[in-house]
């Protein structure tokens, strides 16, 4: 426990004084025109090089990486269906898939999913 409680306050020293070193160290970048400009070949762009991000497109995104992480959970789930009891083992894999499918109703009844 020692060990343990040890080499948890080192990784917390080590971690603060890194991050307080790289505060001091980093000087501070003024955001002036030019630097904030996008450079093509001297002349001023034709049109606004930071167009706005689309919240759908982010949502979407999220979703599909929320659903990436429950194939993740449950494929190593198959393994541990031959250490535990077949009932156990459903009983949790039903009720997380009806978390999951809970959760894709509530993102349909909120438009979620709606691209137009």
């Amino acid at each position: 426990m020692f060990k343990i409680m040890m080499s948890i306050m080192v990784a917390s020293i080590l971690s603060m004084a890194l991050m307080i070193m790289c505060t001091t160290i980093s000087k501070k970048s003024t955001m002036d025109r030019e630097k904030m400009s996008p450079f093509e070949c001297g002349f001023d762009p034709k049109s606004s090089a930071r167009m706005p991000f689309s919240i759908q497109f982010f949502l979407i995104a999220i979703l599909f990486l929320i659903f990436d992480i429950e194939i993740v959970i449950i494929l190593p789930s198959m393994i541990t269906l031959k250490t535990s009891t077949f009932m156990t083992w459903s009983t949790t894999m039903t009720f997380f898939i009806m978390i999951l499918i809970g959760g894709l109703i509530h993102e349909w009844k909120n438009n979620m999913l709606e691209w137009a």
